[in-house]
């Protein structure tokens, strides 16, 4: 801070000053006073007059030297003047001392300050006594209280690092004796770990003569340790280290606290790697078809997400009194592939109990199995050394087991137990889909309408409808796929589309394309970002050679704003009452094909049916796609006014004449939204 200081004008009458001037011109034990342009006293209070033997009245509009002169004090007038002078001239504060008759000291600063309406320039004074270091030894006593209120103990050591000073609150923690805690004896109630690392720190400080900053476990009276952190800085003498001055403060608390968060933020790491290791069991999960592909996923699935040794299936046979075991590249076989409901096995008493069963070890087996000798048999004709068995439920009835062995002893602990019953969830939900997938041959189209949406939602101010028809003469899954759904903002978003190829891999890629769409649409829902973030799933997850294609929009209900993004897939069909067209846009690349991506806004009048739809509708092994399209529109130019305002007829009726007489070869599926003619109330 300067010591030029704008100040109010010095001559107030002090009826006019705030309290707080007031009592530091009367109450205060500092004397003050403030000098004009012409060196004579404009204001000054009763302490400052007495240090000049006078009253304040007799002091304002005189010099401090004419009075001091008038004191016969010329030694003290010089002073004054040459103080003056200096602060005047230099602009600096000035501090010189004040003896008085009766021997007392006080300390002066004089230092120029400006009146910020006038610009003149003044001196101001303040007299502060000397009490012979009492004040500065009030000051020390005052900081030690509050440092100790605070919980930090104060101690010193001299220039060389050694503890010369007695400090009762450090041996009141350590239980040590004075003989034994000056000097480096204090080093001795530190843990033994922490004692060299310490003591060369402290060593170096001292050296080196830095500020020293440590944190140790410090032995307490009862034997145990608590956590402390210590630091110290140099007090100089010139170039010379006078002492040196610590404080010391309780951080156990903290630690604990610290010790905790570590503990819970490891916790929060495990969860979430668990939640991703469940993530990426049930997509594994969802590309087995078969019971033996969900077999060979589990068994990866245990190894890598488990650290299992050997993971088993164990299914209920059909009349539900034996199990099978289903085990796929184990490194090891079973002494039994099937056994009865009873028999004592960690698979079937969780089937019976439907609970989770853990064993952490042989020893913990033959107390699980009641000492059944199967237990002694499995221990001796296999590697495992740790069990744990998960019932699997369909429908609140158990299908089976899921079983987890170990090669060495391990304790299951309660999260993880909760983990392995999510397993055994997904691995049920897998198996149920694996019967149904082999029992019978029309599969096929249950497992692709599994994958699409159950039903459309039901948003006010929008008819949604879907149409889906599979063209598979085998048991293949096929790619084509839809989703509607309604956004926060009241508007409707809708999807279709078409991931080339059939069976698993373009069932599995549907799958992911679709979930990730509709995570990205309640974050950004605009159809440009949309298809930006996909873009980028879709190079990180999905092959190159697998080609997908797709229109995304999100209709606004009120205003009838249609906002669509195409990613290379056929355009919308719009069909209306002034007839059908088709929504043209700039071409787009299909997904992962690097691009900007197009936004493009249209307006859908009441009464008006946009319908997305797969190529299976227009393109066939006699047809072209540009035909198709030639022909959609035609056959939508001749719907009867009953079928246009109806969006599932309307559907149906595009569907049934554009496959008259063509072989269906592909998919057909198709997503209609129509924003229906509101008629008004009629007048009273």
């Amino acid at each position: 801070m300067s010591a030029e200081t704008s100040i109010p004008p010095p001559r107030i009458d002090q009826a006019e000053l705030p309290d707080a001037v007031t009592s530091l011109l009367t109450d205060s034990p500092i004397g003050f006073a403030l000098l004009g342009p012409d060196d004579t006293f404009g204001t000054i209070n009763k302490r400052m007059a007495d240090l000049l033997g006078r009253t304040p009245a007799q002091c304002l509009g005189r010099a401090p030297t004419t009075l001091l002169e008038e004191a016969e004090e010329p030694g003290h007038a010089a002073a004054y003047r040459d103080s003056l002078t200096s602060a005047r001239e230099n602009g600096q504060a000035v501090r010189d001392r004040h003896h008085t008759r009766d021997d007392q000291v006080w300390d002066l600063t004089w230092f120029p300050v400006t009146e910020p309406r006038s610009g003149d320039r003044h001196v101001a004074l303040i007299a502060a006594r000397d009490h012979d270091g009492a004040v500065a030894e009030r000051e020390e006593q005052r900081l030690r209280a509050l440092l100790e209120a605070g919980n930090q103990i104060v101690w010193t050591a001299g220039p060389g690092g050694e503890f010369r000073e007695d400090c009762p609150r450090w041996r009141a923690i350590t239980g040590q004796e004075p003989e034994a805690f000056l000097g480096h004896g204090w080093l001795d109630a530190l843990h033994p770990d922490d004692r060299c690392r310490v003591e060369r720190a402290w060593g170096d400080a001292v050296l080196d003569v830095t500020p020293f900053d440590a944190m140790f476990r410090l032995r307490t009276r009862s034997g145990g340790y608590d956590h402390f952190r210590a630091r110290a800085h140099p007090i100089m003498e010139g170039a010379e280290t006078a002492e040196w001055v610590g404080t010391l403060v309780d951080i156990t608390t903290e630690r604990e606290a610290l010790e905790l968060r570590q503990r819970l933020n490891q916790q929060l790491s495990e969860a979430a790697m668990r939640t991703a290791r469940l993530q990426k069991a049930t997509s594994d999960l969802a590309e087995a078809l078969t019971a033996d592909e969900v077999v060979h996923a589990m068994a990866d699935i245990g190894r890598s997400g488990v650290g299992a040794h050997h993971t088993s299936v164990v299914l209920l046979d059909r009349d539900r009194s034996r199990l099978r075991v289903m085990a796929a590249g184990q490194s090891h076989d079973l002494p039994r592939r099937a056994f009865s409901l009873n028999h004592p096995d960690v698979a079937a008493l969780a089937v019976a109990g439907g609970r989770a069963v853990l064993a952490d070890g042989p020893a913990g087996l033959r107390e699980l199995l009641e000492g059944a000798p199967e237990a002694d048999e499995l221990v001796g004709s296999t590697p495992e050394r740790a069990w744990a068995a998960l019932p699997m439920m369909v429908g609140g009835r158990p299908i089976g087991a899921l079983r987890f062995a170990f090669s060495a002893p391990r304790e299951v602990g309660e999260e993880e137990r909760v983990f392995l019953e999510a397993l055994a969830g997904q691995c049920a939900l897998a198996i149920g889909r694996a019967m149904l997938y082999e029992r019978e041959h029309g599969t096929a189209e249950e497992l692709q309408r599994s994958l699409l949406p159950e039903e459309l939602p039901e948003v006010e101010g929008v008819n949604l409808t879907a149409f889906y028809r599979s063209g598979s003469q085998h048991v293949q899954v096929g790619g084509d796929w839809y989703d509607a759904f309604p956004l926060p903002d009241g508007r409707v978003a809708g999807v279709l589309g078409d991931v080339m190829g059939k069976g698993i891999p373009a069932a599995a890629g549907m799958s992911r394309i679709r979930n990730a769409l509709r995570a990205l649409a309640f974050s950004m829902p605009e159809p440009a970002d949309v298809l930006t973030g996909l873009d980028r799933m879709f190079a990180a997850t999905e092959g190159m050679d697998q080609v997908t294609t797709l229109v995304y929009f999100v209709l606004d209900p009120v205003t009838g704003q249609l906002d669509l993004s195409n990613a290379g897939h056929l355009p919308p069909l719009l069909v209306g009452n002034a007839g059908p067209s088709l929504l043209e846009t700039d071409p787009d690349t299909p997904l992962g094909v690097s691009s900007e991506r197009g936004h493009h806004k249209f307006f859908v009048q009441p009464g008006n049916t946009v319908a997305l739809y797969s190529d299976g509708l227009v393109e066939n092994r006699k047809r072209s796609v540009d035909a198709g399209l030639d022909e959609l529109v035609h056959v939508a130019s001749e719907a009867p006014p009953e079928v246009v305002g109806d969006p599932q007829q309307m559907l149906e009726y595009l569907v049934e004449r554009m496959l008259e007489g063509y072989e269906q070869d592909d998919d057909v599926t198709l997503l209609a939204v129509q924003l229906p003619v509101i008629d008004s109330a009629p007048e009273r």
